[in-house]
């Protein structure tokens, strides 16, 4: 009651304090008794604190000295209420948790949200936000997101200073679609589940499906800078880079095979889904590589490429021209 409070001088705090003090306690001294000190704590007798109506008739000192009953401050009820309140950003919040068994985290969040939103009506000034671990795997995926791109943009960085070639770099490149087919596939298959790890595979692949595209690509050059026909170097180039690509893909696939067959036993949640991933990948990467970029060189490759030591002369007689 604000008025009542006014009239006799005190505040909502005060009063507020005051009433923490008289049921919950305050340590104020301590005594000391055969050698052990005891926490001295002042509150009200528990004949005071038994129910509403011997609440009602607690006494409370006020600023002006007086001693006024709680019942003419205050209107005493008995009502079901949170034992304690949780804030975060000023804000109050109530946790609802729950864990998860027998699928994945990202599915199970998916269908809470979905009857969340068809049966939950919340009154005006109240959200729902889902976090825990499914927050953390968010926010860890935006991250990985973004990290893959830059990974990308350095990997066509790195292609281009080595072929001084656009055109080259892109053709390397386009062996990146080749590995994500086998990894999707390999997601798929095993049950559609996405998660960090398999993201981490995903990139992977990346390094996987490039190596390939390098083999290739430097090979033709080299013969065609060897002065090697277009169409002899295409050809050759794939059958004599055939063998080195086909060992490389094996050796690193028998290598993840004891960690892609784990399953879902305890201890292999991050290690099985990256290796079926990558399993994936090297098995439709090394399986297309040998179909796809050898075409895809004999469309749109450089038909002429300079030994190497003219190319640096060459580019050094630019740059000696430009300065």
């Amino acid at each position: 009651d604000r008025a009542a409070l006014a009239r006799y001088g005190m505040t909502v705090g005060q009063l507020a304090d005051a009433i923490d003090v008289a049921f919950n306690g305050e340590v104020v001294s301590q005594v000391l008794e055969e050698g052990r000190s005891y926490d001295l704590v002042v509150r009200f007798p528990p004949e005071l604190r038994a129910n509403a109506e011997a609440i009602s008739g607690g006494m409370f000192d006020t600023p002006t000295g007086q001693k006024v009953q709680l019942s003419q401050l205050a209107t005493i009820t008995v009502a079901r209420g949170p034992n304690t309140i949780s804030r975060e950003n000023v804000q109050r919040k109530i946790v609802v948790q729950a864990n998860v068994a027998g699928r994945d985290l990202g599915s199970t969040v998916a269908d809470i949200q979905r009857v969340v939103a068809e049966r939950v009506t919340l009154p005006a000034g109240y959200h729902v936000v889902y976090g825990g671990q499914f927050e953390s795997q968010s926010d860890a995926t935006r991250v990985l997101g973004a990290l893959s791109l830059l990974s990308i943009a350095a990997i066509f960085l790195i292609l281009y200073a080595e072929f001084r070639s656009t055109r080259t770099a892109a053709l390397v490149m386009a062996n990146l679609p080749l590995a994500l087919i086998g990894g999707v596939a390999a997601v798929l298959l095993t049950g559609g589940v996405v998660s960090i790890a398999s993201l981490v595979g995903f990139v992977t692949l990346f390094g996987i499906a490039t190596r390939n595209g390098i083999l290739l690509v430097a090979h033709y050059r080299q013969l065609l800078a060897e002065g090697a026909p277009f169409r002899e170097a295409v050809v050759r180039g794939s059958l004599e880079r055939l063998s080195p690509i086909l060992m490389t893909a094996l050796t690193a696939g028998l290598a993840l095979i004891p960690l892609a067959v784990g399953g879902g036993e305890p201890g292999n949640e991050l290690q099985t889904p990256m290796a079926i991933v990558i399993l994936g990948g090297l098995l439709s990467a090394t399986a297309l590589n040998m179909l796809v970029l050898p075409a895809l060189y004999w469309l749109f490759g450089e038909r002429r490429v300079l030994p190497r030591d003219q190319r640096s002369g060459a580019h050094a007689a630019i740059v000696a021209t430009v300065v």
